[in-house]
């Protein structure tokens, strides 16, 4: 089966469970307390099949806003089961966490750096250039720094280990295997469209970008980077979008390197049990690609 002729399905891990979309619809599959699987099903919104989807840039700040909105959903859907109806997430309470955790990510690792970069070029007399480099690599350090952290929470533990089943059931089914419990388990927990690699994608360019800016004053450089940010997310897009279809060069196969390396912090090896779930969303969303 040739790889890039296949579709390019993606997916997220969720609390006790995975999220596969497709490119006309996606399903989420969660294991529930009680130990049975609960599936949802939704088709795609119109954005995935309109005409935005060949316009380069346009289409990855529509589709990563998209995808940004599901994932979130699907996410605060398989906390709740969890929880049960008492101690569920919506309403005020779900739109002051997201925007909580909006504002601190924006604070950790765009302008915590920043103002470290600007008092380092104060403090050592480095010029612009330096300083924005510095910048560059200590936001990359806080990243890595900050996902081995959270990495060590049991919980989020085993949510990385049902980002392995995820890529491993893909992995499995791009590499023309039957979707079994045995063949999904043989199967890669690294693959190069994983979220994980746009990440370190966004954060190298943004170091080649923010060192062009040269000489800011505090105020603008606060602004710009957060400003530039959607710019950024879309050039990191098309760059994984491209990767993704030139797997067989040697080249890319060497340049992705570092992005595959990265996904070992965010994929752990899955237990059968996480690979079942898995593969119960996977061909939950084949059942909807294949009736449209």
């Amino acid at each position: 089966m040739e790889n890039l002729k296949l579709p390019s399905y993606g997916g997220q891990a969720l609390i006790e469970g995975v999220l596969m979309r497709g490119s006309k619809g996606l399903a989420a599959a969660m294991r529930a307390p009680d130990g049975h699987i609960e599936v949802k099903t939704e088709q795609l919104s119109g954005i995935y099949k309109s005409n935005f989807r060949n316009i380069p840039f346009l289409r990855g700040l529509l589709l990563l806003w998209d995808a940004l909105g599901l994932g979130i959903r699907y996410l605060t859907l398989s906390a709740n089961l969890q929880t049960g109806d008492d101690e569920k997430i919506e309403g005020p309470t779900l739109y002051f966490t997201l925007i909580l955790s909006l504002g601190i990510s924006i604070a950790l690792f765009f302008v915590l750096p920043a103002l470290t970069g600007q008092g380092l070029e104060i403090l050592f007399g480095w010029n612009a250039w330096i300083g924005n480099l510095m910048e560059g690599l200590i936001r990359l350090l806080i990243m890595v720094l900050y996902i081995w952290g959270i990495g060590r929470l049991p919980d989020i533990k085993r949510v990385f280990s049902y980002h392995g089943a995820e890529h491993k059931t893909i992995n499995a089914y791009e590499s023309g295997l039957e979707i079994t419990s045995s063949t999904v388990m043989q199967a890669s927990k690294v693959h190069p469209r994983c979220g994980t690699s746009f990440l370190l994608t966004v954060i190298l360019l943004s170091i080649v970008l923010f060192s062009a800016l040269g000489p800011l004053s505090i105020v603008m450089r606060l602004i710009s980077r957060i400003v530039l940010i959607p710019f950024v997310a879309c050039v990191a897009y098309e760059y994984i979008r491209w990767i993704s279809k030139n797997l067989k060069s040697p080249i890319v196969r060497t340049i992705i390197k570092p992005n595959l390396a990265l996904q070992r912090l965010t994929t752990l090896e899955p237990t059968q049990e996480m690979v079942e779930v898995s593969i119960t969303a996977f061909k939950a969303m084949l059942k909807i690609e294949e009736a449209q």
